[in-house]
């Protein structure tokens, strides 16, 4: 008998960031191994046309809740939707719903978070450390509340090389952002930003960790740990393990570790720790790091080389052989070329959809992939270290049992496995795509390709013979090297001669 999961059994849970990916996970896994828990109360924002109880019905028509709905029936049942906005003071939510959350919440999972890196500090901060303390000062007034798990991320302290199991100190107050966001216009939010988040890359990463900040101060006489998840990818075996074929490049580090973690090791590591911190009440804030880097690491280098033997199913000894992604360097000239360079397959192959009668569509997605790319850039050719005393000591306080059904050792991970699932699991269940198509999907691939290459190889010619109308070194140059091919294609030949 697993042990966690019979701890959740009759337990009320709150979880936030209920409707994003983590949190639907996180749902999925608590219906399937407790079904006998008593309600889970998530927190939903409004929406125009939808009421609360399509909204649920929503989540649970998925292909996610499909094994829920066999084990436990009555899954709607255990459903309880709180209409709150976590942008407003008190989430907006009634008195009625606030005193019905305050009286019976056992558990509390805080997975909401604007995820945003290009967000404007203002509503970053509001939902990332504002909502954070909001939501402690509820917990302080819940009787029965038994433990209140944090997931933040890995990235919180990525200004540092070395991150251990710590909070790390911001230099200003949280409680003083707060205030300075409720006066301060846009513009000068806009002027200080760059000041307040100094070596970090983003607001993401500042407000998450002004956000644990408020976890340590505010926690009062509370339960707590955090979690810090590194990239939360694709569900590696539960419930089920999961590219339109046209983004073949990205700007990494070959070898920077590709410190991705699936999204099912990370919530049977917070169900853990909400177990852990429960039962065992630790006498201080505990932190757990949800990486891979450390104990199983994979480049982005390897990781490529992975996607292109699972996408075109060739042996990997020849995807090493491969061309492969373009890494590059990320000086300006650089960014140019490969901006043109992406940019324009992209509008060639859109004019030939307007020749065919159909609505063009590449450049604009081509944007936004290459936008999105942008803002990964500063994680992709970076690597860290991450202490993970705290995950391991857990790990080893679990029965084989509990081991088992709730796995989060990384080290059993195959990441060659893992890759080819999370390719076909994109074309399946987010593309929606028949894989009986993979053969066209991989000629829509060769004919990106070869536009690409065409494109490429164009440019080369005419900036080249831009370069000899202009410059006599350069026609030296073509002279040299049109003559050294002639020289040894005659030696070739002479040579074959004389052998007949």
């Amino acid at each position: 008998m697993s042990m966690i999961a019979d701890f959740y059994g009759g337990k009320s849970i709150l979880i936030t960031g209920a409707t994003g990916f983590l949190g639907k996970v996180l749902m999925e896994k608590l219906f399937r191994t407790s079904p006998d828990l008593r309600v889970i109360y998530i927190l939903v924002r409004p929406k125009a046309g939808q009421t609360l109880q399509q909204r649920i019905f929503q989540i649970l028509n998925s292909k996610l809740f499909e094994k829920v709905k066999e084990v436990c029936p009555n899954v709607h049942e255990k459903i309880r939707a709180i209409s709150a906005d976590l942008n407003q003071n008190d989430f907006a939510i009634s008195k009625e719903d606030m005193q019905e959350l305050l009286s019976y919440t056992n558990i509390i999972f805080h997975c909401a978070a604007t995820v945003r890196f290009d967000d404007h500090l203002r509503h970053a901060v509001q939902l990332n450390v504002t909502a954070t303390q909001q939501l402690l000062l509820m917990a302080s007034q819940m009787p029965n509340l038994e433990a209140f798990i944090h997931i933040s991320t890995a990235f919180s302290n990525c200004n540092l090389k070395h991150i251990d199991e710590v909070i790390y100190p911001c230099p200003v107050e949280p409680k003083k952002i707060i205030d300075s966001m409720e006066w301060l216009d846009d513009a000068i939010i806009d002027e200080i930003t760059p000041k307040l988040i100094g070596d970090r890359p983003n607001t993401y990463t500042y407000t998450k960790a002004l956000g644990e900040m408020v976890v340590q101060q505010e926690s009062g006489k509370l339960n707590i740990a955090i979690i810090r998840p590194s990239i939360v990818g694709a569900t590696w075996q539960e419930p089920f393990p999961a590219g339109k074929g046209f983004l073949r490049s990205i700007r990494a580090t070959p070898m920077a570790v590709a410190d991705l973690i699936p999204a099912d090791i990370v919530v049977n590591l917070t169900l853990a720790v909400g177990w852990y911190t429960a039962v065992h009440r630790p006498k201080s804030t505990l932190i757990y790091h949800c990486t891979s880097g450390n104990l199983n690491p994979c480049n982005w280098g390897k990781m490529g080389i992975q996607v292109l033997a699972t996408f075109e199913k060739i042996p990997l000894e020849r995807a090493f052989r491969r061309p492969k992604a373009d890494f590059t360097t990320n000086n300006v000239t650089t960014q140019y070329w490969n901006a043109v360079s992406h940019r324009a397959p992209a509008i060639i192959y859109d004019f030939y959809l307007r020749l065919t009668g159909r609505k063009p569509r590449m450049t604009k997605l081509m944007n936004r992939l290459l936008r999105t790319l942008s803002m990964l850039e500063y994680f992709i050719n970076r690597s860290w270290e991450w202490s993970t005393y705290n995950t391991e000591m857990l790990m080893s306080k679990l029965s084989p049992e509990d081991q088992r059904v709730f796995n989060f050792d990384v080290r059993q991970l195959n990441w060659l496995e893992y890759i080819e699932n999370y390719v076909l699991g994109v074309k399946k269940y987010l593309l929606k795509e028949d894989m009986a198509g993979i053969p066209e999907a991989k000629q829509h691939l060769k004919r990106l390709r070869n536009i690409h290459y065409l494109f490429n190889t164009a440019l080369f010619l005419i900036a080249w013979r831009l370069l000899i109308a202009r410059s006599q070194v350069a026609r030296n140059v073509w002279f040299f090297i049109v003559s050294f091919c002639y020289k040894f294609l005659s030696y070739f030949r002479a040579s074959s001669t004389l052998k007949v």
